[in-house]
């Protein structure tokens, strides 16, 4: 082997290892972000009770803003971070939860729902973002315990459970749920530019008569 070979070798395995290490990094962090942003979503009564209690106008809507964009900011941050799921040569290199794809879509049709509609004020868009959110979650958190985490611990009928569960062990599964998952995200990213270009950014007529007419928080 000649000095270039192994430099480019070493710089391969360098770049190998730096991806794995991120995309392993991110999967590790991705339960953290799902499970703020639970607790942020369903903490909601809480801050509403705590803005109930200022004195100062100036101090519920700063807390309310800060509120608003920490939880919204973890749904943008979630749905960065899932990216990787759609590739299907990186699920089938690395130990991934299966249905992490699926989640991440389940993120974004959150993010569309807010584009259309405004669950803050509305019960119906509210309560179809906190089952989106449950199942989310349990698309993610259900593959990556009892799959990722699990993997080398569990003997017999459930290890294959557990490797059926990881993308790296289950390649077919992973590669067709990326694929699935790209397509409904594409969809669902088509309905956000066709909404996006007919209202110029503004909520319909309908919309606004709905979020006037319903039970303000």
């Amino acid at each position: 082997m000649s000095p270039q070979d192994l430099a480019n070798a070493i710089v391969s395995g360098i770049n190998a290892g730096g991806e794995q290490f991120l995309e392993g990094t991110l999967a590790a962090v991705l339960p953290v972000i799902w499970l703020a942003l639970l607790g942020l979503h369903l903490g909601r009564p809480y801050i509403l009770d705590m803005i109930d209690r200022f004195t100062l106008r100036l101090g519920a809507d700063l807390l309310w803003l800060i509120y608003i964009a920490l939880r919204d900011f973890l749904i943008v941050s979630g749905v960065v971070m899932s990216f990787m799921f759609f590739f299907p040569d990186v699920v089938i290199s690395d130990q991934l939860p299966l249905t992490g794809g699926l989640a991440a879509v389940v993120l974004f049709a959150v993010l569309l729902i807010k584009l259309v509609g405004d669950p803050d004020h509305n019960p119906r868009s509210f309560r179809l973002v906190t089952y989106l959110l449950g199942l989310g979650a349990l698309l993610y958190f259900i593959p990556y315990i009892f799959g990722v985490q699990a993997n080398g611990v569990v003997t017999g009928t459930f290890a294959d459970i557990s490797n059926f569960l990881v993308t790296s062990t289950n390649p077919f599964w992973a590669v067709g749920i990326a694929y699935v998952s790209v397509g409904l995200l594409a969809l669902m990213g088509a309905i956000a530019v066709w909404y996006t270009l007919r209202t110029g950014g503004r909520a319909d007529v309908g919309e606004t008569q709905d979020l006037a007419s319903a039970p303000q928080a």
